[in-house]
């Protein structure tokens, strides 16, 4: 069965590359540059799992997991949220809105990334 992936991430060249990895490791990808897009794309297509970045414009990864969890599919959908090294405070607060992981980008490569998404995607 075919899993669709959404990459929320507003680097341009972080989100590509992870887009380019998830694809040939056969998911389905959609993509967002900011929280609100993100959580749009999100309620709109209800991928299988949602990789998030924290720090956002226009409205960040907390505060589009803080709405998502209000939508009745959102509340149950997997999400990592991925992190820089400062991010690390926003962590338990994630925790608590019921994440599936989260990923330090800077500690992980591509292929960790890989691992945990499918990990996270196909247990229950």
């Amino acid at each position: 069965m075919d899993k669709t992936i959404l990459i929320v991430e507003d680097e341009k060249d972080i989100r590509d590359a992870m887009a380019e990895a998830a694809t040939q490791e056969g998911f389905n990808v959609l993509v967002a540059d900011n929280g609100e897009n993100g959580l749009n794309t999100a309620l709109a297509q209800k991928p299988d799992l949602i990789l998030l970045d924290i720090k956002m414009p226009v409205m960040t990864g907390l505060e589009a997991l803080q709405k998502l969890r209000q939508d009745p599919w959102g509340q149950h959908a997997k999400v990592i949220m991925l992190t820089s090294m400062d991010d690390v405070e926003n962590i338990g607060t994630a925790h608590q809105s019921g994440i599936t992981s989260y990923v330090i980008k800077a500690h992980h490569s591509l292929e960790d990334i890989m691992s945990k998404i499918k990990l996270s995607i196909y247990s229950d």
